[in-house]
């Protein structure tokens, strides 16, 4: 069991943070499987201080889900103070996190997400901010360094800890990597030894295995699991498994895969609409059949998914066809 902040932990597995796909619909799903720790997407600081309606529903965590974090993003202290307090208010969550490694250039390139890696000293002041908004225990998720020539990652965990974080995320990864390469665990390691408040070790978690290799391997306290999860929310419960030394589960069959699937999509719709739903049902559903033989039909049928009758009649025909 970790404690972050006086808050418990029971399962050292957390679902990362992802713009676009980390809903409160699919956290439900993971946390159904065995997610420990959830966060919700990526919310703008600026957005919630000029009281932007579409951010506040972000923020909306599922009936008992807890351990949870809210998650911000942006560079002004003054803004991501005023913005901590609204989401901590808002969601009721049991921690802010704070989005320090978001590599999309619109987002680092301005200085926000992993931007603020290249200046810590604004980074330092930006949690500190966040400290004294948030009213509960404050997080911050970081990559390794902007790039490889500039890898600072243990004097930043270093100096978040003493500005106050609870716990720091580290993602194996550079900004310049993006998502690609392998992540680089052999950092997440040094960080762990360089600092004593609770580290979460995240990249490259895609099999029950590698959870207890990546907490094994760096002295972690939490694995992370981001893209692993895409169309497969069963590894949770399979690392689950893995770190108690139990026998692996199956993933489930196909047909009752989809009917998870329809599940999310109906709980997604339930929180945002219909219409905004089906539209992301198009690519999660596309992952739910990642490597099934002959899906390439349904997943053309997918990409044009607007209504819910379309999910059930699409998942009707892949359990007709398929399954």
């Amino acid at each position: 069991m970790v404690s972050i902040g006086g808050i418990k932990i029971d399962t050292p597995l957390a679902l990362a943070p992802m713009a676009g796909v980390t809903d409160l619909a699919f956290r439900t799903i993971c946390r159904e499987q065995g997610a420990g720790l959830t966060c919700t997407e990526m919310v703008s600081a600026k957005a919630l201080c000029y009281q932007d309606k579409k951010s506040i529903p972000l923020l909306q965590l599922g009936d008992g889900e807890s351990p949870a974090a809210a998650q911000i993003f942006g560079s002004d202290p003054v803004c991501m103070e005023e913005a901590a307090a609204i989401a901590h208010e808002v969601s009721g969550a049991d921690f802010i996190d704070i989005n320090m490694g978001c590599p999309v250039p619109k987002v680092a390139n301005s200085g926000d997400g992993s931007g603020l890696m290249r200046d810590p000293d604004k980074a330092v002041k930006v949690a500190e901010a966040v400290i004294r908004g948030a009213g509960c225990p404050v997080t911050v998720k970081f990559r390794l360094g902007w790039d490889k020539g500039s890898i600072n990652c243990v004097e930043f965990a270093k100096a978040m800890e003493a500005a106050g974080v609870a716990a720091v995320a580290v993602h194996g990864r550079t900004r310049n990597q993006m998502y690609a390469g392998t992540a680089d665990w052999d950092w997440i390691r040094e960080v762990k030894k360089a600092v004593e408040i609770p580290v979460i070790a995240n990249g490259d978690v895609f099999r029950p295995e590698d959870a207890p290799r990546i907490l094994n391997y760096t002295g972690a306290d939490i694995a992370m699991i981001g893209r692993g999860v895409f169309g497969n929310p069963w590894l949770f419960a399979q690392c689950r498994a893995a770190l108690e030394g139990r026998p692996i589960p199956e993933i489930p069959p196909l047909a009752q895969r989809c009917d998870t699937a329809v599940r999310q999509f109906e709980l997604s719709a339930a929180n945002k609409g219909e219409k905004i739903a089906c539209l992301e049902a198009r690519r999660h559903y596309a992952w739910y059949l990642k490597g099934v033989p002959h899906a390439g039909y349904y997943k053309e049928q997918i990409v044009k998914i607007t209504t819910l009758e379309d999910v059930y009649r699409v998942t009707r025909g892949i359990k007709r066809d398929l399954c």
